[in-house]
């Protein structure tokens, strides 16, 4: 909230950034363990590698045993893979798992060499890469799970420098909603403390989250990212790749290759029945608290039961027309974005304190004048993915195709003279002011 909340030098509050309600839901994966600095071992003999520089460990295998390991990025556990084999090629030779291929094969036998392909071809090698896929897959979810029942999580906004408590899910729906700055549903990510880590890192080091270029001071950051929308992550870097549950599903794939078959396999339906088509449903979000609901009547239900607040009354009893109720509903959501009761303009500490003010003082329906919320100004949706506005209906008389004529006056142009019109056209003195200025 502090990000986004100005009081002017005339005490009029005023929003400078856009607000955003947190969405309700979306290369080659990188899927190494979070210690990329423990050592990886040969299969052959003693040489040891960190797992972070994994080349390292290929280029010797393939210099001086003559071993090459195919499809790398779909190996789960790249240390247990490696230490399964080294304990198999002990026991029987390597000729009895590995194809040999043959280079320089028409040459002298001198020039010719074996080297031994190890892939998933050998039943005995995609069983084993399967099963450390799932074990991996069984571990990501355990700790996501445990993130998601987790309360004990504390964290201080990167942005703003307010302290959270209590779930993850707290702080990553604030920073979406109040900074607009996203990493999508918290039931999506996992590590979800070391992610934030490497976020906050990035900040420390003046370096935009999105394209990434490097900045002076906080201050030109954060006025780039918001001016160039970059609050957001770059999903071309694939150092997140391991904080995103979706990257663990299937054996090597991403999620964009995971929707991209997904996407073929639509292309390759041909029926073309859509009847059964359902859209997903977008959640309205209420005035007063953070319940969601999937349509109009339940979004306003829930606000007369829970808050006394009964946004059809108001509509009937003010006779609102469709974009009148737009702007009370974005000068409501105005005014308790500011932590101000607009019953009586009382100022509170939080959003909270105001509805539980309005609530006892009966302040809930009691509407300012018409002239205090009809204004342009509120035209603008004071969130963005503000999906309450687009529930919102005509009233009775434009439903019913009343006759509209009366709200916009429409003067006839008599043009029965063009000649005289042109040459008493404000456009026209405007022209013969500025040629006999210049």
């Amino acid at each position: 909230m502090h990000s986004v909340s100005y009081t002017l030098t005339s005490g009029q509050d005023c929003i400078l950034e856009p607000l955003c309600f947190p969405e309700q839901l979306s290369d080659s994966v990188s899927l190494a363990s979070s210690d990329d600095c423990c050592l990886v071992s040969c299969v052959f003999c003693s040489h040891l590698a960190p797992l972070s520089d994994k080349d390292q460990l290929l280029k010797h295998l393939v210099l001086d045993h003559k071993l090459v390991i195919a499809d790398i990025k779909l190996i789960a556990d790249f240390p247990k893979y490696m230490l399964y084999w080294k304990k198999r090629f002990t026991e029987q030779p390597i000729t009895d798992f590995c194809s040999v291929i043959k280079t320089n094969s028409e040459g002298p036998a001198e020039l010719q060499e074996n080297y031994f392909l190890l892939c998933d071809v050998l039943p005995e090698d995609r069983i084993l890469r399967e099963q450390l896929q799932q074990k991996r897959l069984e571990e990501v979810l355990e700790q996501q799970q445990k993130e998601r029942n987790d309360t004990s999580f504390q964290r201080t906004c990167m942005f703003c420098n307010e302290d959270f408590t209590g779930n993850r899910s707290v702080l990553l729906n604030h920073m979406a909603r109040e900074h607009s700055f996203s990493i999508g549903l918290p039931d999506n990510i996992v590590y979800c403390t070391e992610f934030l880590d490497a976020l906050e890192r990035k900040l420390d080091n003046m370096q935009c989250f999105y394209c990434e270029k490097i900045f002076r001071d906080k201050t030109t950051l954060k006025d780039h990212m918001r001016k160039k929308q970059h609050r957001r992550i770059n999903a071309n870097n694939h150092d997140y790749d391991r904080f995103y549950v979706i990257n663990y599903l299937e054996l090597g794939k991403t999620w964009e290759e995971v929707l991209s078959e997904d996407d073929r396999e639509l292309l390759k339906d041909d029926d073309d029945d859509w009847s059964d088509w359902q859209a997903h449903p977008v959640c309205a979000v209420c005035l007063f608290c953070e319940q969601q609901e999937e349509n109009m009547e339940k979004i306003c239900t829930h606000m007369q039961e829970a808050h006394k607040f009964d946004l059809h009354k108001l509509k009937t009893e003010l006779n609102l027309k469709f974009y009148q109720q737009v702007k009370l509903v974005n000068y409501i959501r105005r005014e308790l974005h500011q932590c101000r009761c607009y019953g009586c303009q009382k100022k509170l500490e939080t959003k909270e304190e105001v509805v539980q003010h309005m609530m006892e003082a009966g302040h809930v329906m009691q509407i300012p004048e018409i002239s205090h919320w009809d204004q342009p100004q509120y035209y603008f949706p004071t969130y963005e993915n503000d999906a309450l506005l687009t529930a919102l209906s005509d009233s009775e008389s434009e439903s019913e195709g009343a006759d509209h004529s009366s709200d916009v006056p429409v003067f006839p142009e008599d043009i029965s003279n063009l000649k005289a019109i042109k040459q008493n056209s404000v456009l026209n003195k405007l022209l013969k002011d500025r040629g006999s200025s210049s």
